[in-house]
């Protein structure tokens, strides 16, 4: 525990030397990015794919070969990418770009989950409730609906802890989590623009606070409800299946909540995330051809702060229930390293439009102006991409026009926002909080699936899922 508790504070002073340059969200992510005057040729997104097939298939074909030399394979797809983009691009491009991915998108990134991950670890719940799958889908309902308030990943780490106590005499728990996934730090943060941050980005670019809703509000029930029905179904089939000890009523322990400076200081990060965008008095500069926002660097400054806070005024005893240590967040850190960097080459790709490799698929989207044809294009690239960014792609080739969008083409900006929300539930990379929840579960004792494993799950329940609301509001 000593060997690993060093290694988060050498991570933690690694953040906190780079934080000085450290900016935007994602909005800055996909706009400060330098020009490309070059067309880079489709084989330089292997290194991408080799991350997700080495996730993906090594830890079931080969478990102990991965488990030794997880760090070297990451590193040699990163290195590998990095060589083929300073051969086409150049070293000044390269560094610049670099740059951008760190300050724009990685150190926000990690340092956001770092503080929801420290934060959330500081709450302990004790819930007056059996783990019945009735209990269990009322708690995803209720995690869905806070979701849209405190965010996806906010609401995930508030009450993945609790749910996985609640549930802990359960012999079987791995669906539990996978529709936990699913629903609260995926599906439920449609209903507003702090749910998720493509719809954060939509409401920066013009689109009215309310508007999701007003319009994505249909879309939610008719996608968390049958969710929420096909759960309670396994889990009522898996509990007859155990042999749970009901316990008696009166036994049960009575609702209690501890480490209640935490919701303060988790009210202090969405005040902070939500007040960083309107800070527009303080200076910008430009750093190696990128903008960096003094406003998000205090923004992140600020949010480190909370996060120390709560580490140190936190009690040990609320750290020994919630099993805290370092090795989620760690986990997290070296893993999305890799797929930021790896993922630099498709993310220029898709933005150099009708001259890339995929110009055909997106003039055959920008002809055709179907709904469909942006809810699955935006699904399929915020299942494997960040959903952040394909959302403004898209956003922009249905016009950019927010006005338009909320008006006339209603259908088209549906179909963007809600191919983001909902798709990111398709894989563990498909949303910031997926992989986080299966660390700590993994953490928690419970076995998850691996990353195909994960992806039947969510093809075989969500898939047809999608296909329905296609046809209810599409087609």
């Amino acid at each position: 525990m000593s060997h690993l508790s060093g290694r988060a504070v050498l991570f933690l002073k690694a953040i906190i030397f780079l934080i000085a340059a450290a900016h935007s969200s994602h909005a800055w992510a996909s706009s400060n990015m330098p020009e490309v005057s070059l067309i880079l040729p489709l084989y330089t997104g292997i290194p991408f794919l080799g991350v997700l097939l080495s996730i993906a298939l090594l830890p079931i074909l080969v478990p102990r070969f991965w488990r030794r030399f997880e760090n070297i394979l990451l590193g040699g797809w990163t290195i590998l990418s990095l060589g083929m983009l300073l051969k086409i691009l150049g070293d000044n491009f390269l560094g610049s770009t670099l740059f951008g991915v760190a300050v724009h998108e990685y150190l926000p990134f990690i340092i956001l989950l770092t503080t929801l991950y420290i934060i959330g670890s500081g709450f302990y719940i004790r819930l007056k409730a059996k783990a019945t799958p009735i209990a269990n889908a009322n708690f995803l309902l209720i995690g869905s609906l806070l979701a849209s308030l405190i965010g996806t990943t906010g609401a995930a780490m508030l009450l993945l802890r609790p749910f996985i106590h609640m549930n802990q005499a359960r012999t079987y728990r791995s669906h539990s989590i996978i529709f936990f996934i699913f629903i609260v730090a995926n599906i439920g943060g449609c209903l507003t623009p702090l749910g998720d941050p493509p719809l954060f980005l939509g409401y920066l670019n013009g689109i009215d606070f309310f508007w999701p809703f007003q319009n994505l509000t249909l879309p939610f029930l008719i996608t968390v409800f049958p969710l929420l029905i096909i759960y309670y179904g396994i889990d009522s089939w898996l509990i007859r299946k155990e042999s749970v000890k009901i316990i008696p009523e009166h036994q049960l322990e009575k609702f209690s909540l501890e480490g209640k400076l935490n919701i303060i200081l988790l009210a202090g990060v969405l005040t902070v995330l939500i007040g960083s965008n309107f800070v527009d008095f303080l200076p910008t500069y430009l750093i190696l051809d990128q903008q960096v926002s003094l406003s998000h660097v205090l923004r992140d400054v600020i949010l480190l702060i909370l996060a120390f806070v709560s580490y140190r005024t936190t009690p040990a005893s609320i750290h020994h229930h919630q099993h805290f240590s370092w090795g989620p967040i760690l986990e997290v850190a070296r893993v999305f390293a890799a797929i930021f960097i790896t993922m630099i080459p498709l993310s220029i790709i898709l933005r150099m439009g009708e001259v890339g490799p995929f110009s055909s698929l997106l003039h055959f989207t920008n002809t055709g102006h179907q709904p469909f044809i942006y809810f699955w294009l935006t699904g399929i690239f915020s299942a494997f991409l960040d959903n952040a960014p394909t959302y403004l792609i898209f956003f922009k080739m249905a016009g950019g026009n927010p006005d338009i969008l909320m008006t006339t083409h209603t259908k088209i900006l549906m179909a963007i926002s809600l191919g983001a929300v909902f798709m990111g539930a398709m894989t563990y990379i498909g949303n910031a909080p997926n992989f986080m929840v299966r660390s700590i579960a993994k953490q928690s004792g419970i076995v998850m699936p691996s990353f195909l494993g994960y992806m039947g799950w969510s093809c075989c329940i969500l898939l047809p899922l999608f296909v329905g609301v296609t046809l209810w509001l599409f087609w």
